[in-house]
C-alpha cells in the first residue's frame, strides 16, 4: 500500500508517496516557481483534476491541471476579476494577486483569492466566475489584511453532507472579514462570526464579526457541523455549523498560530501548532510543538518527540498542517523548509527533510 501527500512551496510542487512506512519524494513539479496552492484529484469524481496554483509575481496568477497523476499538466484559466468599475472610491483595487487555497466537492472547485473574492469552477477549472453576491456585500469595504496589504479568502469548508453533486452550505475565512456562510450555494451570505472576538481592536469593536481575523477554519469531514479555527488572538470551536463560535481556554503553549487539523472522523479531536504572536513569529521558546485535543478543547496534548527544541524559527503556515484520511497520518512544513510526518495522531514526528523550499500548503490525497 502506497499514500501520496502534495507539498506546495517557494520553489516549486513535490509529490511524496509512502510505500512500506518510508516516505520519498516521487516527483517534482514547478521547479523554481512558487505554487501557492495545491488540490488533489478525487477518485471519486472523474472530471475533477489535480490542480495547482502558481503565483508568477510579474506574469499574474497561472493554474495547470492534471488528470494522470501529475504526469502531464496544462494550464487552464485563473480565476479573473471583472473590470472595476469605479477608481479611487476606497475600494482595494479588482486584480487577482493571488490564489490563496483551493477547495472541491464533486465536480464543483472553490478559489479564495486575494483580495477579498471567492471563485467557483464546475467545470475542471476551464472557466471560473466570481461569486458576486459575497464580492457586493456592502460590509466588503471594511474588510482589511493581516499579513497581507489587502484582505483574503484563505478558508472554504463546504458541507459534504449536502450532496455530492452540488453542496448547498459553504463557509469562508477571511483574514481579516470574519467568518461568512452561505446555505444555497453562494447565492446568498450572512456573517457567521459571532461569538469570536477581535484582541487587536478597541473594546467597542471587538465583537465586530466583520472584521474577525480567523487563521484557518477546518471542518470535521464525518461531522461537518463542527468547525475548529485557529483565530489571531485564540482558539475557537462550533458545534452548530459557525452559527456560534466559543473560545477555548487554558490553551497550553500559545493560542496563537495559523495551522489546524480536524480529525476526519472524530470531532472531538483537532491539531494546532502554537507559535509567538504578531511580529516575532518564531515557536515558543524556540522549540517547535504540536497541540493536540481529543475532547473538543478541555485538554490538550503538547506533542515534541521528534521535533526540533532547541533553536527552531520555523513557523507553519496556515495550510501546512495535514491529516490524511485514516486520522493517525499527519505531516506538517515549514517556512524555513522542515518537513516533518507522523504516523501516530503526532505521538512522534519524523523529520522528512530540512532543505526544501518555503512550505506554503500540504495536502493528502482523499482517501
Amino acid at each position: 500500500m502506497s499514500e501520496r501527500a502534495w507539498v506546495a512551496t517557494r520553489k516549486g510542487l513535490f509529490e511524496w508517496r509512502r510505500a512500506r512506512g518510508a516516505w520519498r519524494i516521487a516527483s517534482t513539479h514547478f521547479l523554481g516557481e512558487p505554487v501557492s496552492a495545491v488540490l488533489p484529484a478525487d477518485p471519486r469524481v472523474p472530471g475533477r483534476p489535480l490542480l495547482a496554483a502558481l503565483a508568477l509575481g510579474h506574469f499574474g496568477t497561472k493554474c495547470h491541471a492534471s488528470t494522470d497523476g501529475g504526469r502531464q499538466w496544462s494550464e487552464v484559466a485563473a480565476p479573473a476579476y471583472p473590470p472595476q468599475p469605479a477608481a479611487g472610491d476606497g475600494d482595494v483595487d479588482w486584480t487577482l494577486q493571488l490564489v490563496w487555497t483551493l477547495a472541491g466537492h464533486g465536480e464543483t472547485i472553490w478559489a479564495g483569492t486575494l483580495p477579498g473574492g471567492l471563485f467557483r469552477s464546475d467545470d475542471g477549472a476551464r472557466t471560473w466566475a466570481l461569486d458576486d453576491a459575497l464580492w457586493s456585500q456592502p460590509g466588503r469595504r471594511d474588510w482589511f489584511g493581516g499579513g497581507y496589504d489587502v484582505p483574503g479568502i484563505h478558508s472554504v469548508v463546504v458541507d459534504a453532507r449536502a450532496g455530492a453533486a452540488a453542496p448547498s452550505r459553504v463557509l469562508v475565512g477571511i483574514s481579516c472579514g470574519g467568518v461568512w456562510a452561505s446555505e444555497d450555494a453562494g447565492a446568498h451570505w450572512s456573517l457567521s462570526a459571532r461569538g469570536m472576538r477581535a484582541a487587536y481592536l478597541p473594546p467597542a469593536s471587538a465583537d465586530d464579526q466583520n472584521v474577525q481575523d480567523p487563521h484557518r477554519i477546518v471542518a470535521c469531514a464525518s461531522s461537518p457541523d463542527h468547525l475548529w479555527c485557529q483565530h489571531h488572538n485564540g482558539i475557537f470551536r462550533s458545534h452548530d455549523g459557525g452559527r456560534l463560535w466559543r473560545e477555548v481556554t487554558g490553551v497550553p503553549v500559545s493560542n496563537f498560530g495559523f495551522a489546524v487539523a480536524a480529525h476526519p472522523t472524530d470531532p472531538e479531536c483537532a491539531w494546532f501548532v502554537p507559535a509567538v504572536s504578531d511580529q516575532c513569529r518564531i515557536p515558543v521558546d524556540a522549540a517547535l510543538a504540536v497541540l493536540r485535543t481529543r475532547d473538543g478543547g478541555r485538554s490538550f496534548d503538547v506533542l515534541r518527540d521528534g521535533l526540533p527544541q532547541s533553536h527552531c524559527y520555523d513557523l507553519v503556515y496556515r495550510h501546512a498542517l495535514a491529516v490524511a484520511g485514516d486520522g493517525r497520518t499527519l505531516m506538517m512544513g515549514s517556512t524555513t523548509g522542515g518537513l516533518w510526518a507522523s504516523a501516530d495522531a503526532g505521538e512522534r514526528w519524523e523529520n522528512l527533510g530540512a532543505a526544501l523550499p518555503p512550505i506554503y500548503a500540504v495536502a493528502f490525497d482523499p482517501s
